[in-house]
């Protein structure tokens, strides 16, 4: 038996379906996918931290201390002409500009440090900005 008239369409009920299946979809993929990016950003400034950490000591060994709060990382790109002086600036020890933490805000850099009086701090306070938190909220230190 023949069709006189030929589907041009889908029927609100196809449709609804469709909506609903990817609703479902969604929210059962979007939670996941946004607890992986936050995790790859905290992945993401430990790893600047180290290398900052590797650059430092590199300074360190060059200058017999490492570069002074005023001085901050830039010192790592530049040598520092403010007090105090770089005994032996062999520089630059980073091959790139200091980029900013995965939150877009600078790395707060103390030299001599308050947890670390003989040598540095190093911090990205997260995805909030501020001191302390838990979870995307936490610090990310150089000594832990």
């Amino acid at each position: 038996m023949r069709r006189t008239r030929d589907r041009l369409g889908f029927t609100l009920i196809e449709i609804l379906v469709v909506i609903i299946v990817l609703g479902v979809l969604a929210a059962l993929v979007a939670p996941n996918v946004f607890s992986h990016v936050g995790k790859a950003k905290d992945v993401a400034a430990r790893s600047q931290i180290e290398l900052f950490g590797a650059a430092l000591d590199a300074y360190r060994l060059d200058n017999d201390g490492y570069p002074s709060s005023t001085q901050g990382l830039e010192a790592l790109r530049r040598e520092p002409l403010s007090d105090p002086r770089p005994r032996n600036w062999r520089g630059p020890y980073l091959r790139k500009e200091i980029p900013l933490d995965p939150w877009g805000r600078p790395y707060d850099y103390r030299s001599p440090g308050v947890a670390n009086p003989w040598s540095y701090d190093l911090v990205s306070y997260g995805r909030d900005g501020q001191e302390g938190g838990e979870g995307e909220n936490a610090d990310i230190r150089s000594w832990e």
